[in-house]
């Protein structure tokens, strides 16, 4: 990895601002979420998981950001929490399980103080160490959660629940993220994204395996007509 890492040394900033620039074009993909909630107007089939855990991954993004003094993580992180604030909101406006929904948020934000806090307590010679386990472990989670219904798709032979454009957005990003990772020298950038591509890689390729049937394909068998 250190040959590759002085090879690519060079082009630093500009993997670092593609990987911020493809990043933030990733955090949209949600956009195409809200506006299936719209159109259906409301959030039946349509879990809160990636919005919250889009907050709390970002928070988490952003903390490590500060402790490895790295610009364009923090910069990221904070368009990122936004945009998924307006997500939420969105999507508080038109569920209607809004207790349901307040009990997500909550655990979200008690997930994000206990972090915050424990980043704040650990020792600054293991925190690096640490809260990059963490967020390995808690991306991984975020990343492998449309594989939970893995049964259901192969048993339907489609892949219509899982959303497209935020994995295959993902991949790229998670891409550009493994190259800056590389350049930093940091174990938990490159582990990470390198996981993080093969989950990628494993669901597009279901949507290969099994494309999802447009709605409305279906033929529907016509009735017989009664003889008098």
């Amino acid at each position: 990895m250190d040959a590759l890492a002085d090879v690519l040394q060079p082009y630093k900033d500009l993997v670092g601002s593609i990987a911020a620039i493809v990043t933030m074009g990733q955090m949209f993909s949600g956009t195409f979420m809200c506006w299936d909630i719209y159109k259906q107007g409301n959030t039946r089939g349509i879990p809160s998981t990636p919005f919250l855990g889009g907050i709390v991954m970002s928070i988490i993004n952003l903390k490590y950001g500060y402790i490895l003094r790295d610009d364009t993580m923090i910069q990221v992180n904070f368009f990122g929490l936004g945009l998924n604030i307006i997500y939420v909101l969105i999507y508080f406006n038109y569920t209607e399980e809004k207790v349901k929904t307040w009990a997500h948020i909550g655990i979200s934000g008690a997930i994000s103080a206990a972090l915050l806090g424990y980043a704040e307590m650990e020792d600054p010679k293991l925190v690096e160490y640490r809260l990059g386990l963490i967020i390995t472990a808690f991306m991984f989670f975020l990343i492998a959660s449309p594989l939970f219904s893995l049964n259901d798709i192969i048993k339907n032979k489609s892949t219509e629940g899982l959303p497209f454009p935020m994995i295959l957005s993902g991949t790229v990003v998670t891409f550009m993220w493994l190259l800056y990772g590389i350049i930093l020298r940091n174990q938990f950038l490159v582990i990470q994204n390198v996981v993080a591509l093969v989950l990628c890689s494993i669901q597009l390729s279901l949507f290969v395996i099994y494309p999802s049937k447009p709605k409305g394909s279906e033929k529907v068998k016509p009735k017989a007509k009664k003889i008098d």
